[in-house]
């Protein structure tokens, strides 16, 4: 912990580095945010990537602590790979120029998972003065990192949805590069729906034969979930299935811990969920998912490419994951973004997130929109409407 900052009428923060020197009021705070509560940072504290350092803000009006925040530093130069997927002229040169440009990288909010998780107040502040309080949070952790010789290129500000967005954009982020990529795929459950049964009636014909299809060609393989004792049996199969999976993405800013899921078990209980795909007793896939008040968030997951495509892993996971959102009667589900057509094809619908970026060299700032408008293009995509009462 260090210091109080920003005076604003009321209002100041202070930054913390650990768990144990949190206030006791933190998870009250956070009750409505299962990734802003002490289980969830203390997974960040014991198991981050090894290039990330987090950072825990308390928000205080006079002496009561009124709002939380999450930051996270990452320094690329320490990741081996940005992603194998794609070897395009394009990717090297995006690659390349974030090593150079963007090697040390302030992000406000949670890096590691999509959606509105960086913050949570007990009250609603006005834009101006939320825009305010962020934008001295990360004027207060580029002087901290200066102090260690660290000059910050990029400071990143995630994940806004569209309304909060704008109103940010109107007072003190106008400054900002205003960005959109990939949109959260979310998946509101019908408030009827029991069972899957309940699910799949509601399916046009051809998803319903799609669902059908993945479940025969998932036959012979066992999913069930893994309790403690036994992520820490397979967690050399775990994490090999799960760095698969991460390397082959698009792009990376980092690799999770080699015994993240242990320790995020461990710490979070019954509210983190592991789930094993077995073929003849050697684990081949896995899925996980955090139990987050009536949203059921989706979590990282890994397989054996060698399956994949022969048994639709992939697809089966999506499905079971919405049963056990449906058999747990949650509100809705966060699919997160990549994969786009194939989450719309069970059910989930995209939802635009928007964030803020500011280089800390002011031609490079102003070289912003041309850069990322360059090296990340728009994501191609047929969203697909699998229900009855809406026709592809």
């Amino acid at each position: 912990m260090w210091g109080d900052f920003f005076s604003m009428s009321d209002l100041r923060f202070t930054l913390y580095t650990t768990i144990e020197s949190l206030p006791t009021s933190w998870d009250t705070v956070a009750h409505d945010n299962a990734f802003l509560q002490t289980p969830y940072l203390s997974v960040l504290e014991k198991s981050a990537p090894t290039n990330m350092r987090c950072f825990f803000i308390g928000i205080y009006e006079k002496e009561q602590l009124i709002g939380v925040a999450l930051a996270q530093y990452l320094d690329v130069s320490k990741l081996y790979s940005f992603g194998e997927r794609q070897h395009c002229m394009k990717t090297k040169v995006r690659n390349f120029a974030f090593r150079r440009l963007a090697r040390h990288v302030l992000f406000i909010g949670n890096t590691m998972i999509t959606g509105q998780n960086g913050y949570t107040f007990l009250k609603p502040l006005a834009p101006e003065d939320l825009s305010r309080l962020l934008r001295a949070m990360a004027d207060e952790l580029m002087v901290h990192f200066k102090k260690e010789g660290i000059r910050i290129h990029l400071v990143s500000f995630k994940d806004f949805y569209a309304l909060e967005s704008q109103a940010l954009r109107n007072h003190r982020f106008r400054s900002l590069f205003h960005f959109s990529v990939q949109p959260n795929m979310i998946f509101h459950l019908h408030p009827s729906w029991q069972n899957s049964q309940d699910y799949v009636a509601a399916l046009q014909k051809k998803y319903r034969d799609q669902y059908k299809r993945a479940q025969k060609k998932g036959e012979g393989i066992v999913c069930c979930e893994l309790d403690l004792p036994m992520i820490q049996q397979h967690e050399e199969a775990l994490y090999s299935l799960y760095h698969h999976v991460a390397l082959n993405a698009p792009f990376n800013t980092f690799f999770l811990a080699k015994n993240h899921f242990y320790v995020f078990k461990k710490q979070c209980g019954d509210r983190f969920k592991v789930f094993g795909y077995f073929l003849e007793d050697k684990l081949i896939g896995f899925y996980t998912l955090l139990l987050n008040g009536q949203t059921l968030e989706t979590y990282f997951l890994g397989y054996d490419a060698a399956h994949q495509k022969e048994r639709m892993l992939y697809l089966n996971m999506l499905y079971r994951m919405t049963a056990f959102g449906i058999e747990n009667q949650f509100q809705r589900i966060i699919f997160g973004r990549t994969a786009l057509e194939i989450k719309s094809s069970i059910g989930a619908e995209p939802v635009a997130m928007f964030g803020f970026m500011q280089h800390t060299q002011p031609l490079v700032h102003q070289l912003l929109p041309r850069l990322f408008k360059n090296l990340e293009p728009p994501i191609r995509w047929e969203q697909r409407h699998p229900f009855k009462n809406k026709q592809d």
